[in-house]
C-alpha cells in the first residue's frame, strides 16, 4: 500500500506565513485524555510558532493534562460535556461566543465540540470559517446511531471544511454532505526516550520476586502490551478472550495501560477467570512500557491513526492489530493485521509472533521504516496553516 505525505504549501515561502500574524484561530475540543488532546496541543504550539494568535477552548482539566497554556496558546475554559445537557450546553455556547468574538476562524475537534461551535457561531451571527476535524467513527447502534448520524450530517454541512483523520472518515464526511472534505492526518508527537531500564520495568510489570535465579527466569516471560481508554471501542474484552487462548512457550502476561468506564468489568473478569492479565491504570511512562514490551496489541473495533500504533512502530516494537479504519493505511506491511472481532485469529497471531524471534526482528526494523513515510508534526501544521489562509482569504 502506498503512503504519501499530504501535499501542502511551504508556509515559510508562501502567503500563509506572511498573513499568519493576523490570524486569530480558536481551537475547540471536548474532554479527552488521548489523541485529540495531543493533536490540539501540537497544533497550538506549531501555529503559535508561525505567529497565529491561538486560543484553545475546552474543559479545564484538558489544559492541566496537555498544557495548552504552555504551548503558546491562550486557554479559555469551556465545560463541553461528553453528552448533551440543556444547562451545560447553554453555558458552553455562551463561553464559546465570547471566545469567538475576535476570532478569524474556528477549528473544532470532534462531534460535540463541532456541534456547540456551530451553534455558537449561528446564534452570535459571526461570519467566520468553521473547520472541523473528524477523529472518530460512529460505532453506536439502534436509535443512538441514527441520532448521531443526524448530528454528523448537520456538522458536515455546516463546516466550511471537514478534515478526516483517516481516509474512511473523509469518505464518510462526503457521504454526509460535506462540501469540502480532505485528509488531515493526526500525528503522534515524538516520545521522549525511555527513562527506566527495560529489565527494571519488566520486573515491575511482572511483579518478579524471589531468588536471583527465580527473578531471571520470571523476567523471560513475554510481555504483551495494550494502551488505550477502557471503552467499548478499544474492545479489550476481545483481548481478554484472546489472552485465555494463548498457546505455546511461556504464558505471556497481558498488561493494559489506560483508564475508563470498562475498568470494573475488565478487572472482575480477570479475577474471576484467572486470566494472565493486569490493568495498570492511566500511565504517562509510555516510552518505558514500550521498551519493556515484546509485542503491542491493538484490538479495537475501529481506529483512525492511533497514537499507540505510531509510537510502537517508531520504537521498533512488533504490533498485532485489527484491520479496521485507518490502521491498514497507517501500518502497511510493518505490522500483523487480523480480522476485527476474531479472538482466535488475534490469539494465534500473538502466539505465532512470540514464538518467532526472526519475525519479530523483521517487524522491529520495518516499524521505523514505515514511520518515515508518515507526515510529521511540521507537515500537519503547514497543512492546517495553509487551509486557514485559504479560508480566511476567501472571506
Amino acid at each position: 500500500m502506498e503512503h504519501t505525505t499530504p501535499a501542502v504549501p511551504n508556509p515559510a515561502g508562501s502567503n500563509p506565513a506572511g498573513s499568519s500574524g493576523e490570524l486569530k484561530a480558536v481551537l475547540v475540543l471536548a474532554g479527552t485524555t488521548g489523541g485529540i488532546g495531543a493533536h490540539v496541543r501540537s497544533l497550538a504550539e506549531g501555529l503559535s510558532a508561525h505567529g497565529v494568535e491561538v486560543t484553545v477552548c475546552g474543559p479545564a482539566e484538558t489544559d492541566e493534562l496537555f498544557g495548552f497554556s504552555g504551548a503558546g496558546a491562550r486557554f479559555h475554559p469551556v465545560e463541553i460535556t461528553p453528552t448533551p445537557g440543556p444547562r451545560t450546553d447553554t453555558a458552553a455556547v455562551g463561553e464559546l461566543r465570547r471566545a469567538f468574538a475576535r476570532a478569524s476562524l474556528v477549528h473544532a475537534h470532534g462531534l460535540r465540540a463541532a456541534l456547540l461551535s456551530d451553534l455558537a457561531l449561528r446564534t452570535a451571527r459571526v461570519e467566520i470559517p468553521l473547520v472541523v476535524t473528524s477523529h472518530s467513527a460512529n460505532l453506536a447502534t439502534g436509535v443512538e446511531r441514527r441520532l448521531l448520524r443526524m448530528m454528523e450530517r448537520r456538522v458536515a454541512r455546516a463546516a466550511d471544511l471537514m478534515l478526516g483523520a483517516s481516509s474512511d472518515l473523509v469518505a464518510r464526511a462526503r457521504d454526509l454532505g460535506a462540501t469540502d472534505a480532505r485528509l488531515g492526518p493526526v500525528v503522534a508527537p515524538p516520545l521522549a526516550p525511555a527513562a527506566a531500564d527495560r529489565e527494571a520495568t519488566r520486573r515491575q510489570l511482572l511483579a518478579v520476586k524471589g531468588s536471583k535465579e527465580a527473578k531471571a527466569q520470571a523476567s523471560e516471560r513475554p510481555v504483551v502490551l495494550a494502551i488505550g481508554r477502557l471503552t467499548p471501542q478499544k474492545n479489550f474484552q476481545l483481548l481478554l478472550d484472546a489472552a485465555s487462548g494463548w498457546r505455546g512457550g511461556e504464558e505471556p502476561l497481558l498488561v493494559i495501560a489506560g483508564a475508563g468506564a470498562e475498568e470494573p468489568a475488565l478487572k472482575a473478569r480477570i479475577k474471576s477467570e484467572r486470566l494472565p492479565a493486569r490493568l495498570l491504570g492511566y500511565r504517562e511512562d509510555v516510552a518505558d512500557l514500550l521498551a519493556a514490551a515484546d509485542v503491542v496489541v491493538i484490538s479495537s473495533r475501529w481506529e483512525a491513526r492511533p497514537m499507540v500504533a505510531q509510537e510502537a512502530l517508531r520504537a521498533g516494537v512488533p504490533v498485532v492489530a485489527t484491520a479496521v479504519g485507518g490502521l491498514p493505511e497507517l501500518v502497511g506491511d510493518a505490522a500483523v493485521l487480523v480480522p476485527p472481532g476474531d479472538a482466535t485469529a488475534l490469539a494465534a497471531a500473538v502466539s505465532s509472533l512470540l514464538a518467532d524471534p526472526a519475525r519479530r526482528a523483521e517487524l522491529a526494523e520495518a516499524g521505523p521504516a514505515q514511520a518515515e513515510t508518515w507526515p510529521t508534526e511540521a507537515d500537519t501544521v503547514a497543512q492546517v496553516l495553509s487551509v486557514y489562509d485559504e479560508l480566511t482569504s476567501q472571506r
